[in-house]
């Protein structure tokens, strides 16, 4: 991808193929400028790879079904840049929540350090969330992006106490995706 903005804009579109998105919300949900948004739908509208309809003054685009590329790059969106929103989408419905972030490799690429390709996805739950809900997120986000999801649970009253914690201040002090809490997209 020409950048970090576009992948996500392109992961947001394609792996929500259901639903039209406003350039707003994809905006929102991406933690983009509403321009940027506007700049890389422009991008995708001109290759063919979404389509477009209007619902008052709002431009609402979706995957374009008929291109023969949309399936493959799902599929490559899927597994580069969908662990994002398809973990906030299966995080999200779980109660008990505090904060989430992807952490580990994955992070570290994504933040731009380079490295191999990372063989699985690795969460941090802050929060009292029912270990077993949890689990079954991690399965079918795992199944959605094509790699494994490991969730780690931590008390919220462990994450602001424990500092000799290797596994808290390795998380505390690399790069983090931020999936739910504070510096979340909605």
């Amino acid at each position: 991808m020409r950048s970090r903005a576009q992948g996500d804009v392109l992961a947001w579109i394609f792996l929500h193929p259901d639903a039209e998105h406003s350039i707003a919300e994809i905006a929102r949900r991406v933690g983009v400028s509403e321009i940027t948004a506007l700049r890389e739908v422009d991008r995708l509208a001109e290759a063919d790879l979404v389509t477009e309809s209007r619902q008052g003054r709002s431009r609402l685009v979706r995957p374009n079904d008929r291109n023969p590329a949309t399936r493959p790059l799902t599929e490559l969106l899927a597994v580069t840049f969908g662990p994002i929103p398809v973990l906030r989408q299966e995080l999200a419905a779980i109660d008990g929540i505090d904060l989430a972030y992807i952490y580990g490799s994955w992070a570290e690429r994504y933040d731009g350090t380079p490295g191999r390709t990372p063989g699985d996805i690795d969460v941090l739950v802050i929060g009292g969330a029912d270990e077993d809900d949890l689990d079954r997120a991690a399965s079918r986000a795992a199944k959605r992006v094509g790699r494994e999801v490991n969730i780690q649970r931590v008390r919220p009253e462990r994450w602001r106490t424990d500092t000799d914690s290797g596994f808290l201040q390795t998380v505390r002090n690399r790069p983090k995706v931020t999936l739910i809490g504070e510096g979340a997209s909605a």
